[in-house]
């Protein structure tokens, strides 16, 4: 997990609501969301391995996914 860093946002001409659409996509590419929704509630040791694993293949698939598309 990638450590806390500065998000900073800028609001122009008082627009707020586009300040907080920016901000909140900020976060949740930084995994922010997905962290505190993990920290929520315990995980057991079986849980947390099958969840890795998941998420490694995920990651593999949608890697071969784009080296299919580049190849073309």
């Amino acid at each position: 997990m990638s450590n806390l860093k500065d998000i900073q946002v800028k609001v122009y001409d008082n627009d707020l609501e586009k300040a907080m659409r920016i901000l909140k996509k900020k976060i949740q590419n930084d995994g922010l969301f997905k962290r505190l929704k993990l920290k929520k509630a315990y995980e057991k040791p079986s849980e947390h391995k099958r969840r890795k694993q998941r998420e490694a293949l995920r990651r593999q698939r949608i890697a071969a996914s784009r080296d299919r598309y580049r190849k073309r």
